[in-house]
């Protein structure tokens, strides 16, 4: 009697009819022919069987005839005009059928019947998207999300999270995507796998098949923007941040990514009135608070922001990002009391995420109190525990060193003179971070012919899109793809450079800064888009330089910088790329070392303003006296006159950095002595 072959039995009365009925509704998902057969054999029975005909129809539907299912439905509708099931699956025939006014109408009276029917407000969503009602369509998911539970399967995963058992949690969400294709719970989740194992690409393609399927879904929506943001995407984001704010404008996640897209294109007048806004509104949200506190502070205003994050950590004692955002500013001095807190802050935290940047802040508390060997210990915890959430593979960095050192040689450069764009509006500043790279951008920010931006993303995205476009399917070979690119791809590449940065460019200078420090990777493709812009290497001594780092905890980015080997690797690859460069394209790039700026400020500037064909002017000196907005974590430093304080800062954590020393080798003594000039 339960194969779908077997003969439908005759219906004698009301209790075999509903017997039947289970039957029949057991086949739906299976066998949705056998379905019709059982439901019309009840029918010729008892015409007037409700839900008979209820299950016809849905079987119909599914079958692809909504509009037989359709005609079912409305009659029952007039007879049953108060069943919110009924509506439902009037508003899921009608949508098949593609008459999408009706089926939102009959969804709308399916949920004004039973407000609590999650399955009415996604299909809603759905088709209000589907009409191009955005706003509406996303705020009916989001009453669909809150009402949904998670299932059996995603807790589990969720549970593995929680606990970082990252490759069980991608087993269990992979099984559930080959049974459920179209979950996006767990595409989101598996998101944040990818993400843990710094694959951001995946985790973005992840995010993205979440709102192919669910546009409505804030949640993965809000992820999207986030990462895009992180990979300082913000052209992408921005929609997607306008979308949440639109649904939901009062959120403080969609409010605070607001903020970043709109410092990213130097809006900061529109930022700081966001956020002013947003505290009149809600005085004693916390993250709100630290954000005003990273505006001010990137204005130069250090009292106020000190304020903001010592409020912000009266609103929640616990909040381990505004210690952080202190101990980045290089002049706070943290209490006993702090200390203390920091303290049971790491003791309380179970997964260790806090507990790891908690070390750094406290390793500073004790380097500024003269303890180094202490702030030794915490700063190299602090940079094992991160080194051991994160993938990184020093291994390919080399092999990208190599393959840029066999590609890009004197004939490949001969061959292609001239290529490219004859404007010489950048100023490209590259280099290793912690190198004295803000000072420079500042310095010639500070001229009345150059205009100060940011690290600008636009070259490493042009340097991917190369990347894909001659090698789509292929394994990631960079720089290869650039020696298949022709003039013309070149000169456009060029174009589509100044067109993406000419929205920061809003004091309209002949000249700009870029000073996105990994482009030290990308120099040959700069040479061949521009040849006639100018190429900064900022340069610092190599312990130096390095150990800034290793004590600097760096959200993403860097994940080069959590070990002293690793680190000391990445400086010497960028150190023989550098030197590469100089033996193909002599004095193609001009190297500003930070000790030689420190030890003779105007001479180091006066060349380096010669070099970029600009006048001397007083004001590059008095830097320090420029108002504009400053985004890095050395804001502060940029902002006082030159000083010496942290050229030999290292020495007094010498006796640690053993590893360092020996990696970087001869580095250290090829690193050339700079005698501070007498006034």
């Amino acid at each position: 009697m339960n194969g779908t072959n077997a003969a439908v039995p005759a219906i004698v009365d009301g209790v075999a009819a509903d017997l039947e009925l289970m039957r029949a509704a057991a086949l739906l998902e299976s066998d949705p022919e056998a379905v019709v057969r059982r439901a019309t054999a009840i029918l010729a029975a008892s015409p007037q069987h409700e839900s008979a005909k209820l299950l016809l129809a849905t079987a119909c539907r599914r079958l692809g005839d909504p509009a037989t299912a359709a005609d079912l439905l409305e009659s029952l509708a007039r007879a049953l005009p108060n069943s919110p099931t009924l509506q439902l699956e009037l508003g899921r025939a009608l949508a098949a059928a593609n008459h999408h006014a009706g089926a939102i109408a009959a969804l709308e009276r399916a949920i004004s019947l039973d407000a609590r029917l999650a399955d009415a407000w996604r299909e809603l969503a759905a088709q209000r998207h589907i009409a191009g009602d955005n706003l509406r369509g996303d705020r009916a998911y989001a009453r669909y999300n809150q009402l949904v539970p998670a299932s059996q399967a995603l807790a589990d995963a969720a549970r593995a999270l929680s606990d970082n058992r990252l490759d069980a949690a991608e087993v269990s969400l992979k099984q559930r995507l080959q049974r459920a294709p179209e979950d996006v719970a767990a595409l989101r989740l598996l998101a944040f796998v990818a993400r843990a194992h710094n694959k951001y690409f995946e985790a973005e393609h992840y995010l993205t098949q979440c709102l192919q399927y669910a546009p409505g879904y804030a949640a993965a929506r809000l992820e999207l923007a986030s990462e895009l943001c992180t990979q300082l995407r913000f052209e992408e984001a921005a929609p997607h941040v306008q979308r949440l704010l639109d649904a939901e404008p009062h959120i403080t996640p969609y409010i605070c990514l607001q903020l970043q897209v709109l410092r990213f294109f130097g809006r900061y007048a529109d930022a700081s009135a966001l956020v002013q806004q947003a505290i009149a509104e809600n005085p004693d949200d916390a993250t709100l608070r630290l954000y005003y506190g990273h505006q001010l502070r990137e204005s130069g205003e250090y009292s106020g922001a000190i304020e903001a994050y010592r409020r912000a950590l009266a609103l929640q004692p616990g909040m381990w990002e505004a210690y952080r955002s202190l101990a980045d500013m290089k002049t706070v001095r943290f209490t006993d009391a702090d200390r203390e807190a920091m303290q049971q802050l790491a003791r309380r935290d179970r997964t260790g995420a806090v507990r790891t940047q908690i070390e750094f802040v406290i390793g500073k508390t004790c380097e500024d109190a003269g303890e180094y060997a202490q702030a030794f210990e915490h700063y190299a915890r602090g940079n094992a525990e991160f080194r051991a959430t994160i993938f990184h593979t020093p291994d390919a960095i080399s092999a990208g060193v190599r393959r840029s050192q066999a590609l890009y040689s004197t004939h490949f450069f001969a061959e292609r003179l001239n290529w490219g764009s004859e404007r010489a509006d950048p100023i490209f500043i590259v280099g290793m971070p912690r190198s004295g790279s803000t000072l420079l951008e500042q310095i010639l920010a500070s001229h009345s012919q150059v205009e100060g931006t940011r690290e600008l993303p636009y070259v490493p995205a042009i340097a991917r899109d190369v990347l894909l476009s001659k090698n789509p399917h292929g394994k990631a070979n960079y720089p290869d793809p650039v020696g298949a690119l022709s003039s013309a791809e070149v000169a456009a590449y060029a174009a589509r450079y100044l067109q993406q940065t000419q929205r920061h460019r809003l004091l309209g200078k002949p000249h700009f800064v870029d000073k996105m420090l990994v482009n030290f990777d990308h120099v040959g493709l700069i040479h061949l888009m521009f040849p006639r812009a100018n190429i900064i290497d900022a340069r610092r001594h190599p312990l130096a330089c390095c150990f800034s780092c290793f004590k600097q905890f760096f959200d993403r980015g860097h994940p080069f910088s959590y070990d002293q080997e690793e680190m000391a690797r990445h400086y010497r690859d960028y150190h023989e790329l550098m030197e590469h460069i100089d033996s193909v394209l002599p004095g193609r790039v001009y190297r500003v070392h930070y000790e030689q700026l420190v030890a003779d400020p105007e001479a180091t500037v006066r060349r380096l303003l010669d070099h970029c064909g600009l006048r001397f002017e007083e004001g590059c000196l008095r830097f320090y006296e420029n108002r504009r907005v400053v985004t890095t974590i050395s804001s502060e430093q940029v902002r006082r006159p030159i000083n010496s304080d942290a050229v030999d800062q290292w020495r007094h954590f010498e006796p640690w950095l053993g590893k360092l020393k020996q990696t970087l080798g001869d580095l250290i003594d090829r690193y050339p002595t700079f005698t501070p000039r007498q006034f």
